[in-house]
């Protein structure tokens, strides 16, 4: 049993920014060597999400529309009367409630098992940020 882990860097430009990262979790996967077991990806924020979905313009403005009318921003809330780190940012934790921080994918024969036609998405929901973190951690045979 073989286990590595790779720390993906990225950066947001929008308040609320849905980044395709298909390709690069691909790429580390590839490095990995790793061909039957699985991949755990983890947001290490509480305002940004992991989300497998499918990759289409238009149904990524839909997404984006409906998380807004979901948790406005200019909404009455709490959190915003003392924030943490003084972002106005509780409608991005509210609108966490219905993400998953992390997301497990089983590998079989070499492959990521995606549905033909998902996607991996990092979903920041407090943008922008010029650092995120998304850790992929691989386990299983090399073999």
């Amino acid at each position: 049993m073989h286990t590595v882990q790779y720390t993906i860097p990225l950066a947001t430009e929008a308040p609320i920014q849905i980044l395709d990262v298909t390709e690069t979790v691909r790429e580390h996967h590839r490095q990995s060597g790793i061909r039957n077991g699985s991949l755990t990806l983890l947001s290490q924020h509480t305002t940004a999400f992991i989300n497998l979905n499918e990759r289409e313009p238009r149904l990524q403005v839909d997404m984006l529309t409906h998380l807004k009318r979901l948790v406005p921003r200019d909404g009455d809330y709490r959190h915003n009367e003392a924030p943490v780190d003084g972002r106005d940012n509780a409608h991005a934790h509210l609108m966490g409630l219905f993400m998953n921080a992390s997301e497990t994918l089983p590998i079989l024969d070499g492959e990521l098992c995606l549905g033909q036609w998902q996607s991996i998405f990092f979903i920041e929901l407090d943008g922008p940020r010029p650092e995120r973190r998304l850790i992929a951690h691989f386990t299983g045979s090399r073999e």
